[in-house]
């Protein structure tokens, strides 16, 4: 569904504007720039100089679309996707061969486990809450669920400085029409991203494979007359 790419492109735009990219404004999260669309900090996008780097990471992992009851027409459905965000502390560790990668911080700093939780609440607000997040709630008609887990190995006892958000979000269905173009609620999207965003960019080349629906012309009508039961036919073109 392009609905959910489209809740999840305008989370992004909200946690890491255009704006503070291009040098504008403000970071709104303790992640700066280290936001990252459905793939997880690499190594070389980690800062050196610090003890651990703060990163977001957005995934969409599933969308559903159902009709609304029993009665409902083809076209009524409700729709749902989750969204998830991975918050993690990432640093740079090294596997069993000696090779550097970004893993996140083990949890054993308490500080640490604090500013995690600041950036987490940071999301929450920027998505739910803030005048900021207007874009995010454009699509995303109502988060029905909001979940944080901490990844761990309890059996192992080790935890990590990684909290993985999961939004259950209700939104629109994919509206089909015979023009061309993204369909809402992508297509909207599309149009309100600034100039210079990544995914309007990627969006407008999208855009171009989505051809306007060629119907065949209505020539024959055929009925039956519900009082004399005969039939009639009729063409269009007379």
């Amino acid at each position: 569904m392009l609905a959910a790419e489209a809740v999840r492109l305008a989370a992004l735009e909200v946690l890491c504007p255009t704006s503070a990219l291009s040098g504008a404004g403000p970071y709104p999260t303790l992640a700066g720039d280290r936001i990252f669309d459905s793939r997880l900090v690499g190594i070389d996008d980690l800062d050196a100089q610090a003890k651990f780097t703060p990163c977001l990471a957005l995934f969409t992992i599933g969308s559903s679309t159902a009709p609304r009851g029993e009665a409902a027409a083809f076209y009524d459905s409700a729709a749902e996707c989750t969204l998830e965000i991975v918050a993690e502390l990432a640093v740079a560790s090294t596997d069993e061969d000696g090779e550097p990668f970004a893993d996140a911080m083990p949890a054993d700093d308490w500080d640490a486990r604090l500013v995690l939780a600041a950036l987490c609440a940071q999301v929450r607000r920027l998505l739910q809450y803030d005048e900021r997040g207007h874009l995010f709630r454009r699509y995303a008609r109502r988060i029905a669920r909001w979940e944080q887990d901490t990844f761990a190995i309890p059996q192992l006892g080790a935890r990590w400085h990684r909290i993985t958000m999961r939004l259950t979000v209700d939104l629109a269905d994919d509206d089909f029409g015979d023009g061309d173009g993204l369909p809402y609620p992508l297509g909207d999207l599309a149009a309100r991203l600034p100039a210079g965003s990544p995914a309007a960019d990627k969006l407008a080349v999208l855009a171009a494979h989505f051809m306007p629906v060629e119907r065949s012309p209505l020539d024959l009508v055929t009925g039956e007359d519900v009082e004399t039961g005969q039939h009639f036919s009729a063409r269009t073109t007379e």
